[in-house]
């Protein structure tokens, strides 16, 4: 039985992104386990791995328990559990984790991939921030067997530093997005209805849509200073997300005057009947990989208003969107009056929107990681014949 051990800093990253993976890999025969920090209390992970193993990560990079107390416990549950590959998950969890296994002798190392979400050093960035964290990628990248990047900045980035050599590094169209899920079709008239009633709104109310946690890479108050700019008045705006600036946002609705034409709906489990109820999603983000909420407004054929930065610009370069400058409320605010003012042709962007997705289905992405693992167990029988 091949084995195989999924491992992220949180267990929202797993719910959010890796749960398919599991059930197909399991489905395939293969014994598939799930690393995270509190991984334990996830009822959802429990369903879908065949075991949890808790080990205290930080989200912050520089907290000292990543390098402290993480190693050890990842090391003893690798060499106990003899898996065959471990794939890590973004870049907190990716570097202690290759920092833990790095120096296990040959015949007690898995296969280790290592997924970025998004470097975390960027064009536009602080330069001196670029310099420690591509330093910190380039020396990680020393004990990894293969580099998954999942946007084209990114897989440029990986060669032209040389993070790992260039036939390690692999491009992948994200992480998938669920087609059948996502699809226009699949989201009745009823439920839009009741969604916007719930709002208080009708399916007259113009309605923007941004998906996004509320962290400050988010930039949630450029879209609320633009969507202050529009002189449409009947135009509405949801923010859905939770996160600790929600309350300043709330503010700036307030001193802005939008605040009764403003909703902030916390996590929602209706993210596809709150999109196509929508006329266009927002997202203007300092920050991305690939990000899941463009990938699947476009799935519902609803067109996506975003900066124009790795990874969104990836999704919205083949006119299916409009990308504005980061930043530049003036334009994100005209984006907004555009969409309006334009309601077939915003239409005929998402539903181009949808015709671009086919390459980024779930299905594809999950045929593209069977290849990979097929090559990495391929070595690890080399090795053992050797």
């Amino acid at each position: 039985m091949n084995k195989l051990l999924i491992v992220t800093a949180v267990p929202n990253a797993l719910r959010a992104f890796l749960l398919p993976f599991g059930e197909h890999f399991r489905a395939q025969g293969w014994r598939v386990d799930a690393m995270a920090h509190g991984v334990s209390a996830c009822a959802e992970c429990a369903k879908v791995f065949d075991r949890l193993w808790n080990v205290e990560f930080s989200r912050s990079p520089f907290h000292p328990r990543n390098l402290i107390v993480a190693p050890p416990k990842i090391r003893e549950i690798v060499l106990r559990e003899s898996y065959d590959i471990v794939h890590v998950h973004i870049a907190v969890a990716g570097f202690v984790t290759r920092y833990a296994l790095k120096n296990l002798k040959e015949c007690q190392k898995p296969k280790i991939i290592y997924t970025a979400h998004g470097f975390n050093f960027y064009q536009g960035q602080n330069p001196l921030k670029n310099a420690i964290f591509l330093n910190l990628e380039k020396l990680a990248g020393r004990w990894t067997d293969y580099l998954v990047t999942i946007n084209r900045e990114d897989e440029a980035a990986a060669k032209h530093n040389a993070i790992v050599a260039a036939e390690k590094v692999r491009y992948m169209p994200g992480i998938g997005v669920n087609l059948q899920q996502y699809n226009p079709n699949a989201v009745s008239d009823a439920s839009v209805v009741q969604v916007l009633k719930e709002l208080g709104l009708t399916l007259e109310t113009p309605l923007f849509l941004s998906i996004a946690e509320f962290i400050p890479r988010k930039r949630h108050h450029d879209i609320l200073q633009a969507f202050a700019k529009i002189s449409q008045l009947k135009a509405h705006l949801a923010f859905a997300g939770s996160g600790s600036l929600m309350p300043e946002i709330r503010q700036l609705a307030v001193a802005l005057g939008v605040a009764d034409r403003v909703h902030f709906l916390g996590f929602r489990q209706d993210i596809s009947t709150l999109i196509k109820a929508s006329v266009a999603t927002v997202l203007a983000s300092e920050q991305e990989g690939l990000p899941r909420s463009v990938m699947e407004s476009l799935c519902m054929e609803v067109p996506v208003i975003g900066t124009d930065i790795r990874g969104i610009k990836d999704l919205l370069e083949g006119d299916c969107g409009l990308l504005v400058e980061l930043g530049n409320v003036e334009q994100l605010s005209e984006a907004m009056t555009w969409i309006l003012e334009h309601p077939i042709a915003a239409k005929a962007m998402g539903k181009r929107g949808r015709e671009l997705m086919a390459g980024y289905d779930l299905q594809h992405i999950l045929k593209l990681h069977e290849v990979l693992y097929a090559e990495a167990l391929e070595q690890v029988k080399q090795m053992i014949f050797v």
